[in-house]
C-alpha cells in the first residue's frame, strides 16, 4: 500500500479541535506513551523537551509522555526512565511542560508502576522485591509474595503524589498505566490476581485497586484535571489475552472506572481496525465510547504502512478507514506512535498532503531521541 492510495478522504477531521474540562487540544492527534530512558537517574533534560516540542510544533494535539514511575522502589527497572518525583525531576518535567505550551500543545505524564513485568534485581533498586497483587509473574507462576494491605496503600499514595507532582509542575493532566501487564493491570487480570480479599476474586472487585487510585487522584487534583487510564486486553506476553470476553463485561468494569473520576480511556490494541467482540466492526476504542459515553482514544499500527514487527502491510487498514471511524465518532482522539517516532512532522504533512515527504518508522527510530 503507497501514500497516494491511502489518502482518498479528507483528514480534515483529525484537525478539528477538541475540548475536556479546561483541556483544548489544537487536533485530534495524540502521541502516546512510548519508553525511551533518555532521562539519567530518571531527571528529563533539555533533550527530553526539545523531543516533545517538535512533535507539538508540528501539529500534535496532546502528548502523553512515556511513562514517569512513582516513587516506589520497585516501580522500575532501568534507571534512565524518567521520575515523577525528586525536586530535580520535576524541575526538567516543568521545562518539558512551558516547552510544549510554548508551540500550543497540551502535554500529559503517564505515571506507572511495572509490577511483575519488572526484572528482579533491576536497577535503580535491584534489592528491592518486584511486587504484584498476587506474587504472581505474567505467565502465571509465584516469585514472590501477595502485596499486603500496606503496600497498597503505600502504592496508592505515590501514584497520588505523582498526579499531585504532575499537576505542580503544570502538565494538563495524567494517564495512569493500566494497561500490558503492568501493575494495575495485573490486579485487574485473573492470571495474575487471585486474591480473595477485596482487591480480587469477581471482574469487579478486581477493579478495586484502580478505583482507589483514581479516587484518590480526584480527590487530590480537583474536579476539572483530566484522568486518563490506558487499558488493554493485551498482555506483554500474551497477545490473545483477554480481560472481558463480552460488551456486558466491559461495561460493568467501565463504570466503576467512570465512577472513581477516570475522564479519558486509552484503549490500547495492536490494529485499531479489529472488531473486538463477534458480531459488531466495533473496535475496543469503539465499544468503550459507546459504553462509557468518555473520551476515548484509539490506538494501533496509526501511519505504518509496515509493520517492521510484522513484515510488510499487515493488512493495514490505512488513514481512510481511521478517518472514517472518527467521522463516525467511533472514538474521539487519535493516538499515533511509532509513525511520530519515525518522522516528528507526520502530522503536519498529513494535514497537509505531503504523504509523500513522510519519513517512515524504522527501529533505527528508536536508538535516537529525535
Amino acid at each position: 500500500m503507497n501514500h497516494s492510495q491511502q489518502n482518498t478522504v479528507s483528514t480534515a477531521s483529525l484537525f478539528q479541535p477538541y475540548t475536556i474540562h479546561n483541556l483544548s487540544l489544537q487536533s485530534r492527534i495524540v502521541m502516546p506513551a512510548m519508553a525511551r530512558a533518555f532521562s539519567p537517574n530518571g531527571i528529563p533534560g533539555a533533550d527530553v523537551a526539545a523531543y516533545y516540542r517538535r512533535r507539538a510544533e508540528n501539529g500534535v494535539g496532546l502528548i502523553i509522555t512515556e511513562g514517569a514511575v512513582i516513587d516506589h522502589p520497585s516501580a522500575s527497572s532501568e534507571p534512565k526512565l524518567p521520575h515523577m518525583f525528586g525536586e530535580a525531576a520535576l524541575a526538567g518535567w516543568a521545562e518539558v511542560v512551558r516547552q510544549v505550551h510554548e508551540v500550543g500543545g497540551k502535554i500529559i505524564p503517564q505515571i506507572l508502576h511495572m509490577g511483575m513485568v519488572r526484572p528482579a534485581g533491576s536497577e535503580p533498586h535491584p534489592e528491592a522485591p518486584s511486587i504484584g497483587p498476587s506474587g504472581l509473574d505474567l505467565a502465571g507462576n509465584p516469585v514472590g509474595e501477595p502485596m499486603t494491605e500496606e503496600e497498597i496503600s503505600n502504592v496508592i499514595m505515590a501514584f497520588t503524589d505523582a498526579a499531585m507532582n504532575a499537576k505542580r509542575a503544570g502538565f494538563d493532566g495524567i494517564e495512569l498505566h493500566g494497561a500490558h501487564g503492568f501493575l494495575i493491570d495485573e490486579f485487574f487480570w485473573e492470571h495474575t490476581n487471585t486474591r480473595t480479599d477485596r482487591y480480587g476474586g469477581s471482574l469487579l472487585k478486581r477493579t478495586r485497586f484502580a478505583v482507589e487510585v483514581i479516587q484518590a487522584i480526584r480527590a487530590a487534583v480537583g474536579p476539572d484535571f483530566p484522568i486518563a487510564i490506558r487499558l488493554s486486553q493485551w498482555k506483554m506476553n500474551d497477545y490473545s489475552a483477554k480481560l472481558f470476553e463480552t460488551p456486558e463485561q466491559l461495561e460493568e468494569f467501565l463504570s466503576a472506572l467512570v465512577q472513581a473520576g477516570a475522564d479519558i480511556f486509552h484503549c490500547s490494541t495492536r490494529r485499531f481496525w479489529e472488531p473486538e467482540f463477534v458480531g459488531s466492526p466495533l473496535s475496543l476504542a469503539g465499544w468503550v465510547k459507546k459504553l462509557s459515553g468518555k473520551t476515548t482514544l484509539t490506538v494501533g499500527s496509526v501511519g505504518l504502512d509496515r509493520d517492521p514487527a510484522e513484515g510488510d502491510a499487515a493488512g493495514n487498514e490505512g488513514l481512510d478507514d481511521l478517518v472514517k471511524r472518527l467521522d463516525n465518532q467511533e472514538f474521539d482522539l487519535v493516538a499515533v506512535g511509532r509513525a511520530l517516532l519515525g518522522d516528528p512532522a507526520w502530522a503536519v504533512k498529513i494535514r497537509e498532503g505531503r504523504m509523500n515527504e513522510i519519513q517512515p518508522f524504522t527501529p533505527e527510530s528508536v536508538a535516537t531521541l529525535y
